[in-house]
């Protein structure tokens, strides 16, 4: 067992663990940490807690210290800084006539390093724009493409539910999705509709999924022959919520919908099935 603090950094949802080092820290504390990219400030997410040596992921690093309320006033600080360089690099880019949409900036809690996030169509020779930003700063300069999501999830927002975006409230990582997840939700394929403000298809989709195909499996399929009190007939429509059927009676024109309960179809599939 390691005893670990987990932590988060900026609006990220993962949740990074780090050897607690003797120190205790609570929810909600700012501690710093060295990562690959040199000290950070994080916010505690996870209190101290025995984990499993399996759930780590090494080499795992230590907390260096509880942060200091000048640790706080230098993270304020460096927030105001990346107003300042976002400001001064959108300008830069505009004056290189490059086609690139900066997305945020991040200084390293050191300062010894700085991140320019951006997206683009392609590839962008951003070279001599990396020497003007160096020149500028006087630090390390990094320019770091990202894709559409990923600007999503820094950015944040309101999806077409209401909700903040779950890439930016708490999914950790980004899962394919794909248009058949849409159609087995009994979803319009119409992009406009099932597209998030990313211009991709909504993360929502991939992690309901799963709840849609148990489901299904206590529902017969369209196509299936059932028995209702009407007659025998043809599932052409299911609603895998509700677990209402749409069933052509065998003879009939049209389909009239039943009521089916999944404890019921389960327990009497050949009252049902034919």
């Amino acid at each position: 067992m390691v005893e670990i603090i987990g932590v988060k950094f900026r609006e990220s949802a993962k949740v990074y663990y780090f050897g607690a080092n003797g120190k205790t820290a609570q929810v909600g504390q700012f501690v710093i940490v060295e990562t690959a990219r040199g000290l950070e400030c994080a916010k505690v997410a996870i209190a101290n807690k025995m984990v499993e040596e399996e759930e780590i992921v090494q080499p795992l690093k230590d907390i260096i210290r509880i942060a200091t309320k000048n640790d706080l006033i230098k993270q304020e600080e460096n927030f105001k800084k990346e107003e300042k360089a976002f400001e001064i690099c959108t300008k830069k880019i505009e004056n290189h006539g490059l086609e690139m949409k900066l997305t945020r900036v991040e200084y390293t809690f050191d300062n010894s390093k700085i991140i320019f996030f951006f997206t683009a169509d392609g590839r962008v020779d951003f070279r001599e724009l990396v020497k003007d930003l160096a020149a500028e700063f006087h630090s390390r300069i990094e320019l770091r493409q990202i894709g559409v999501r990923d600007e999503a999830k820094m950015l944040g927002g309101v999806g077409i539910c209401g909700q903040p975006f779950c890439c930016s409230r708490f999914l950790d990582e980004f899962q394919p999705v794909s248009i058949k997840m849409a159609k087995e939700q009994n979803l319009s394929p119409n992009p406009l509709k099932i597209s998030g403000s990313c211009g991709r298809l909504m993360c929502c989709l991939k992690y309901e999924s799963d709840v849609y195909e148990e489901l299904r499996k206590s529902l017969p399929s369209v196509g299936a022959k059932v028995k209702t009190a009407s007659g025998e007939g043809e599932v052409v429509e299911v609603n895998v919520l509700t677990g209402d059927l749409k069933v052509k009676i065998d003879g009939e024109e049209g389909a009239a919908p039943i009521k089916v309960n999944f404890t019921e179809l389960k327990q009497n599939k050949k009252r049902f099935f034919k």
